[in-house]
């Protein structure tokens, strides 16, 4: 039986994301992305197309690697101004009952005993469909905006070892999940014996005092991850359940794949259940030549120098110093998402990209690849990419906001039903429940997180 095929909506809360210069297209509604209405408006259009979540970027830093300047990045709006998109989350959420939420944090800059209340909070508001992307920042503006220096690469990664080893006694350990009685006769509100202070000194980060919430639906939120580098992917093994992965070819992400599910088993996970979600975007017309035909026009709104922003800032790697037909060779970096360069240089050896093919891919859709055609030839597509990577589903940008989400709820959704390939409906419970099955809205024992919960105290 054909697996089914998940999907997230990808976004930023900014005019651009991964489609420079499409904000000036007259059905792009992007610039609106400081309404509220528009996330409401959009969290209702992803649950009638039956999307898993939203999967929402997030990061302090600013795209001013290119030129050495940020005039690239303000001149197109790339990913500035940004919002904080927690903050939203509450109102999509009372419009929405199925959809989940994805939201990115880093593990480095966000003080882990605040952050650890905002995600407690935000899965009691929204019934338990929370999920984290746990990032550690790539870009030295980032570090810069908290006043501190970029950390190395594989030391990120410690750090957040460290961070999350905090959160999972924060989330895990401090509650029974019997504390809160709310007993009106006796006027017992929390029973004192079923909560404990977290105390840890030492190291990066230090507590001592109790969770200052009381037990949500998932405890922990679903964990997502982006690590694609072999340092990123021994923490996805070690830590994510839902896996974000880009690349321009299925044989670029297979190998990345089965590497990172080969680990996760090292470590005593079940290697199934890391779900990994590949970038991708469709542009879809009720006809191969209608879906052509839009292709053709937003190609006439695309930004070559914002797109060369958007990667120069990615790799660390100043674009503007290259010519556009020069071929984009490997190199060393310290800054920048190290698999954001190896997915054009080394992942497949068979192509070699210059930097006006990059730039021209990137412009719409960002790092993965675009799928056009009329709906069974998406349907197609995506069928073929899924099952050639190995992935469960896509995290799925858009050429226009929210057009491309709804042709792919109204075009492409119907289609995938039709072979099997898509959920009829929404499955009940929490967001991990709707992912892995009734009774699963805890993470399982075999997870690190599990290390910190506590036998609970006899009533």
């Amino acid at each position: 039986m054909p697996r089914e095929i998940r999907v997230n909506a990808f976004t930023l809360q900014s005019p651009v994301h991964q489609t420079p210069g499409l904000w000036r297209h007259p059905e792009d509604r992007s610039t609106d992305y400081n309404r509220l209405e528009f996330w409401t408006d959009l969290a209702r259009i992803l649950e009638r197309g039956l999307f898993d979540g939203i999967f929402t970027a997030d990061s302090l830093g600013t795209n001013d690697v290119y030129a050495g300047t940020l005039d690239g990045a303000l001149r197109g709006g790339i990913h500035v101004p940004k919002n904080d998109p927690l903050l939203s989350l509450s109102a999509m959420a009372l419009v929405t009952e199925h959809l989940g939420f994805g939201v990115t944090s880093n593990a480095i800059q966000e003080p882990p005993y605040a952050f650890a209340r905002r995600m407690t909070t935000l899965d009691h508001l929204t019934k338990g469909r929370i999920g984290w992307n746990i990032v550690t920042g790539h870009s030295a503006s980032g570090a810069r905006a908290v006043g501190a220096e970029l950390i190395p690469h594989d030391q990120r990664y410690d750090v957040a070892d460290e961070y999350l080893d905090l959160v999972y006694e924060l989330w895990e350990g401090s509650w029974d999940d019997d504390a809160v009685p709310r007993d009106k006769a006796s006027g017992v509100f929390i029973d004192p014996t079923k909560v404990r202070p977290v105390r840890r000194q030492g190291g990066r980060f230090s507590t001592d005092a109790i969770h200052l919430a009381e037990p949500s639906p998932q405890r922990t939120p679903v964990l997502y991850q982006a690590g694609a580098s072999g340092r990123g992917r021994a923490f996805a093994a070690q830590h994510a359940e839902c896996v974000f992965i880009s690349g321009p070819t299925a044989r670029a992400l297979a190998p990345i794949i089965a590497d990172t599910r080969r680990q996760a088993a090292q470590k005593g996970r079940d290697p199934a259940e890391l779900l990994f979600f590949s970038l991708a975007t469709t542009i879809v017309g009720r006809t191969e030549e209608e879906a052509q035909a839009k292709l053709a026009d937003y190609r006439r709104y695309i930004d070559i120098e914002g797109a060369l922003v958007l990667y120069s800032a990615w790799t660390g790697i100043d674009f503007s110093l290259f010519s556009l037909d020069e071929p984009v060779r490997h190199q060393q970096q310290e800054a920048g998402i190290h698999s954001a360069l190896e997915v054009f240089t080394r992942a497949d050896p068979n192509r070699v990209w210059t930097v006006r093919e990059i730039a021209e891919h990137v412009a719409i859709g960002g790092r993965g690849p675009v799928f056009v055609g009329s709906p069974g030839q998406v349907a197609d597509a995506i069928e073929h990419w899924v099952d050639e990577a190995g992935v469960d589903g896509l995290n799925l940008s858009y050429a226009l906001m929210p057009g491309g989400f709804e042709d792919f709820g109204t075009l492409v959704v119907p289609e995938l039903q039709r072979r099997g390939r898509f959920k009829q409906r929404y499955a009940p419970g929490t967001l991990r429940e709707k992912l892995y099955g009734p009774g699963r809205a805890r993470l399982p024992a075999a997870h690190p997180a599990a290390v910190s919960r506590r036998p609970q105290t006899p009533g």
